[in-house]
């Protein structure tokens, strides 16, 4: 196998053979009076001893209303520490967690609830100017789901008090009925099918990867994590939560959302070792006005995640902002998500050109899609992942499931790589016809099924283009329906307040027909080669292959 692209993770610290209110616990017993969970947005602090308390309270009120090992609790919100809570207090229970993406629209959100069948609901009164109440509202006549909800800000508290008829010795038997087989966690992740797809997860697959995660950070006791990035997303509550409560590190949550010069303050004032963020962020940081006024030098470590590094911009973080040590992720939220990361003592080549080696415990290789073997190192293919951080499937999805992981067990992630002589892993394209914007992955045809629905149009195709600050954004091209006149404007105002608005296209072309092959299957990589070009982003560099 020496010349092939397959890799494995040797390693001699074991894996964790616990659930994630096991290890929680233990981390108490250990570091119980240190501080655990700072957010400074809220003005909250807790050490371990207190958020176990707190958790407790919680898991106990979830218990109160019903919710047994299995049932699903979803979490609508931006960062928050009830956020932090909710993660631990329904893995407690063994109920499994929705995450619902803050910026969910109508037909996103009522498609989690419907999906996953959520049975309660833990809600933030909204985001932004987005008002989830009324939202709930619009959809609970034809929506049977949640059955139940919890609104942070209204109810939170009251709420907690049903807890108090649940006994200790109740929660105790309920955790002792858990395996860390079982799933706790639904993630919805856009595909190439339209709707997104809930990838479950086991305590098993995302307690092992946040500790590996945390490994590679070297991350101790002593070290305050700084996690700006979304917790809804493997990025904020696996890399970020779990990889810092297996190391009885401190989790520094600065916002509900990202502000580079929140984030910056943050740092400095709690004295942050590491700090998350995807290459956007640091962007925004060091392009900042104040940057200079900020002092960085507590920093050693962080992750940079959800699309490739720029070098200059690798340069200035380990320059500018002392992280000599930051870290590169790959994933998927399908493997929980980390299955390559770069090590702190790389050569800094290797940390924008690559994503890394293979994570302990797992194996990584690169195939032929046509014909599934591995091919030679150096040759491009498809990355495989295989090992403990597979998901158990999408949820309610089989059909779904079985085209994603193969009879071996190798998740075929749609990314196409390229490893190296000494092992490293590098993503040049991908497969699947997926958009990734700042880090959020968009389904073409997700965006396609809605459009589609507008009197005025025909038929639509959505691409992604070239974005210096974002990777990718979202384009549409329209074939309108004859005798129907308008402009971009109109399709806006379609979708404002019905889409997520980051999947709102931000550039349109209105056509009269797509480019086509001779069997007449449209060209998407024709699209975006004229879209660049038109726009002028024809330099900008596209990380898709060919369709």
């Amino acid at each position: 196998m020496k010349n092939l692209s397959y890799a494995n993770g040797p390693c001699s610290c074991a894996l964790r053979g616990e659930t994630v209110g096991e290890a929680l616990y233990r981390t108490v017993e250990q570091y119980g009076d240190r501080e655990a969970l700072v957010v400074v947005e809220q003005g909250y602090r807790a050490t371990y001893k207190q958020l176990w308390e707190q958790t407790t309270a919680l898991a106990k009120a979830i218990m109160a209303v019903g919710i047994k090992k299995g049932d699903r609790v979803g979490i609508w919100s931006a960062n928050r520490y009830e956020w932090v809570l909710t993660q631990f207090a329904t893995a407690r229970v063994g109920a499994i967690m929705v995450n619902i993406n803050p910026g969910y629209k109508l037909e996103g959100v009522e498609y989690a609830l419907k999906q996953s069948e959520i049975n309660l609901l833990i809600t933030a009164q909204g985001f932004k100017k987005t008002d989830y109440i009324d939202m709930l509202n619009t959809i609970r006549p034809h929506c049977p789901y949640p059955q139940r909800t919890v609104i942070l800000d209204r109810n939170w508290e009251k709420f907690l008090e049903l807890g108090k008829s649940i006994s200790n010795e109740e929660l105790a038997e309920r955790e002792a009925s858990l395996d860390f087989d079982e799933p706790i966690n639904i993630q919805y992740t856009s595909g190439t099918t339209g709707q997104p797809k809930g990838a479950t997860l086991t305590h098993h697959n995302i307690l092992n990867n946040g500790f590996f995660i945390g490994e590679g950070q070297r991350l101790t006791e002593q070290d305050r994590v700084c996690i700006p990035v979304p917790f809804y997303h493997c990025f904020g509550m696996v890399l970020g939560n779990m990889a810092v409560v297996t190391h009885g590190a401190c989790m520094v949550i600065p916002g509900e959302v990202f502000e580079a010069e929140l984030v910056m303050r943050t740092v400095q004032d709690e004295k942050c070792t590491s700090l998350y963020g995807v290459p956007t962020m640091f962007i925004a940081e060091l392009a900042h006005p104040n940057f200079s006024k900020y002092n960085f030098s507590t920093l050693r470590t962080g992750i940079m995640a959800g699309s490739l590094c720029p070098i200059d911009t690798m340069e200035q973080v380990i320059n500018k902002m002392n992280m000599k040590e930051v870290t590169i992720c790959y994933g998927m939220t399908e493997t929980s998500p980390v299955s390559a990361q770069t090590m702190y003592n790389d050569p800094i080549d290797k940390r924008t050109s690559t994503v890394g080696k293979v994570h302990p415990h797992l194996e990584l290789k690169i195939v032929d899609p046509q014909t599934g073997k591995i091919v030679p190192r150096g040759e491009r293919g498809e990355l495989c992942t295989r090992g403990y951080s597979v998901m158990l499937g999408y949820w309610n999805d089989e059909a779904a499931t079985k085209k994603a992981i193969d009879k071996n067990g190798w998740m075929h992630t749609g990314d196409v790589a390229v490893m190296d002589e000494d092992g490293y892993f590098a993503i040049v394209g991908r497969i699947k016809d997926i958009i990734i914007r700042g880090g959020e992955n968009i389904s073409p045809k997700e965006i396609e099924d809605f459009l589609i629905k507008h009197e005025g149009i025909q038929d639509v195709q959505v691409i992604g283009v070239p974005s210096e600050k974002y990777g990718e954004e979202v384009m549409a091209w329209v074939k309108r329906q004859p005798g129907f006149d308008y402009g971009e404007e109109e399709l806006l105002r379609y979708c404002k307040g019905r889409i997520a608005t980051f999947k709102i296209p931000r550039y349109w072309k209105f056509v009269d027909e797509f480019p086509m092959t001779v069997t007449g299957k449209i060209r998407k990589v024709d699209m975006r080669k004229i879209a660049a070009e038109e726009l002028g982003l024809d330099k900008l560099k596209s990380i898709h292959t060919e369709d």
